[in-house]
């Protein structure tokens, strides 16, 4: 993986996600690599920005490590308070682009001293971490600190072997389920991301099923679903690619997966098994990709 040191101009990005009024991304690019990931377009802006070699199939190769990033939101929180005060009741996100507990993390601490500004600064807005990594919950001190903090870790299958195919590098479904086991002991809020909502539980339901029953086991109540997002001609390449030896069901399920009467059953089976579980799903239903002003997840 080439890693690359670079200084960011700002940190805190104005949002065009439905919950959130800023994000911030300390790092470009994820090593994670997930097949799907829409963020995968980030590469052409490297590339726009510092004549990176990074084509955006290179997706999960590379990691730029915005160093100065805690300076900067320890600045911008500063201006905040001292010259618009109505944002410190904003929401905060880390973060869209990539996951801000991807392995390097353990060596820049960069998402760690972010939080840590927001605690200096005493910030009284909601921060929202999301992320796929065990690794947030080296800083539930953090978190616990901070009046509004909330964690979604994104689990989008219960199946170890489906979590690997299509999250190349991530951490394990099993070690995501019990990371959210962890933080909910703690009492940090949590909600799980799903996302995307992965297109064969059309036809196999009770996969869905199982993944509804081992969150509530571990104490989620909450639960962000959004349809995948084949819009980007990269992200239905690379998942494509990899489902050559799929059976044709599968194939199927995904090359449909953008269809409305497609969403429409999925949507059903959801809301079926949301109620069976009790789970309480964010922003009143499952996100689609055909409302590009609502913006997306990572």
């Amino acid at each position: 993986m080439r890693i690359k040191e670079i200084e960011a101009t700002s940190i805190m990005t104005p949002s065009r996600l439905p919950d959130a009024d800023f994000v911030i991304n300390a790092y470009m690019g994820c090593h994670f690599g997930c097949l799907y990931c829409y963020a995968s377009f980030m590469g052409r802006f490297i590339r726009a920005k510092s004549g990176g070699p990074e084509p955006i199939s290179e997706w999960g190769n590379y990691v730029y490590v915005k160093t100065n990033a805690a300076k900067l939101a320890t600045q911008e929180l500063g201006v905040w308070k001292q010259k618009r005060p109505q944002l410190l009741r904003s929401t905060v996100l880390m973060s869209s682009v990539t996951d801000p507990y991807q392995g390097i993390e353990a060596k820049y601490r960069l998402t760690r001293s972010i939080l840590a500004a927001f605690v200096e600064a005493e910030f009284p807005g909601v921060l929202g971490v999301l992320t796929k990594s065990a690794m947030v919950t080296r800083d539930i001190d953090l978190l616990k600190r901070l009046p509004n903090a909330d964690v979604g870790v994104t689990v989008t299958t219960s199946d170890d072997e489906v979590s690997r195919f299509l999250e190349i590098r991530a951490p394990l479904a099993s070690r995501r389920i019990e990371t959210l086991r962890r933080l909910n002991a703690a009492g940090i809020p949590t909600y799980a991301f799903v996302g995307p909502l992965l297109p064969h539980f059309l036809h196999r339901p009770d996969l869905l099923d199982d993944l509804f029953a081992r969150l509530k086991d571990v104490g989620v109540r909450q639960v962000y679903i959004e349809h995948m997002n084949l819009r980007t001609n990269n992200t239905r390449q690379r998942l494509f690619q990899v489902l050559t030896n799929a059976s044709v069901g599968v194939k199927e399920a995904y090359a449909t997966a953008s269809r409305e009467d497609h969403r429409e059953a999925l949507d059903a089976i959801v809301t079926d098994l949301l109620a069976k579980h009790g789970l309480n799903i964010r922003l009143g239903g499952v996100l689609r990709h055909n409302q590009p002003s609502k913006g997306t997840r990572g």
